[in-house]
């Protein structure tokens, strides 16, 4: 089949956030496709595209994600323009993307997934259970502030919104001791040799949903584009987050869920393992369960729904 490439008068459009780790993850994407295709960088066409999340994060960069409206706030203008055609594709970190898409549209493409953990970053320190007592810890993840405090209650936590430069620059004003960013964005910024970060055994903190992993979201009546995507898509990466969004979706995990949770392969069987926590960290609730590849999305609705039915109704509460 003769694969219908972009032209010079008809570059294939790559939507994307304007933060540095979201361009990064956009010109991996724009290389794989080149060198996939053996095509010029001028048959693609990278457009930053400004969400509400990004103008509210600008002055409001200390409020709780959950205060300013969810994940949606990132996404929602970037698939408004994959809607209307102003775009042929949208790049997105997974581990920031609601579990169902916008009619329309379909993610279907994912990159080899990165590193999955977190890492601990300090200028002085090496781990989390190093810190003095009653220490400030800056991060902006409900999972990570309830898998501190459950591990740490007498930690003091300060918000710390923003992309991994704001961050990296709180740290350096002294805001906080400590925060954590995902190896995954360092890696892919070049930015592991400049930042004091330490690796965190996933049996310490287990990871966000879908951390380390790029998907690329089109119109699910695009073929085309579909046919050009097939040729970068990582089936294992894709096997994992089949398992990983569908114990996410049974938990109808939002921005204001501690959660967290990392498939992984053996051979042809699907490891996967999860935990909610309540968001001050007062309780964890965990389990894992594993099955053939082919079944991984029913075993993730399945720790879903089992560790929601030991959680009960109020377990999410942020206000506890």
């Amino acid at each position: 089949m003769t694969m219908p490439l972009p032209s010079p008068d008809k570059t294939l459009k790559i939507g994307t956030r304007g933060s540095p780790l979201a361009l990064a993850q956009a010109y991996e994407t724009r290389r794989r496709l080149m060198a996939a295709f053996d095509l010029p960088e001028a048959a693609f066409e990278i457009i930053i595209i400004k969400t509400t999340g990004d103008d509210r994060a600008l002055i409001a960069t200390d409020t709780p994600l959950k205060e300013l409206g969810g994940k949606g706030l990132f996404t929602r203008e970037i698939e408004q323009d994959l809607l209307s055609g102003a775009i042929d594709i949208a790049v997105h970190s997974m581990k920031d993307m609601p579990t169902l898409q916008p009619d329309g549209l379909i993610l279907d493409t994912y990159l080899p997934r990165e590193d999955t953990r977190d890492g601990f970053v300090s200028h002085s320190l090496s781990s989390m259970m190093d810190l003095p007592e009653g220490a400030v810890v800056g991060t902006s993840s409900l999972r990570r502030t309830a898998q501190l405090k459950h591990k740490r209650p007498d930690l003091q936590v300060v918000q710390f919104r923003g992309n991994v430069q704001t961050r990296l620059q709180k740290l350096q004003d002294n805001v906080a001791s400590c925060t954590f960013l995902a190896m995954a964005g360092l890696t892919r910024l070049g930015m592991l040799d400049d930042v004091p970060v330490h690796p965190i055994p996933q049996d310490q903190m287990l990871p966000a949903v879908a951390q380390g992993a790029i998907g690329i979201e089109r119109r699910i009546d695009d073929n085309a584009t579909a046919a050009l995507l097939e040729a970068l898509h990582d089936a294992e990466t894709g096997q994992r987050l089949a398992a990983e969004r569908a114990f996410l979706l049974a938990l109808d995990g939002s921005c204001e869920t501690p959660i967290a949770g990392l498939a992984e392969l053996d051979g042809g069987t699907l490891h996967l393992r999860g935990e909610v926590l309540r968001p001050d960290g007062s309780e964890v609730l965990g389990d894992a369960m594993s099955s053939a590849i082919e079944d991984g999305a029913e075993m993730g609705k399945a720790l879903g729904n089992k560790l929601n039915a030991e959680a009960g109704p109020n377990f999410f509460d942020w206000r506890h």
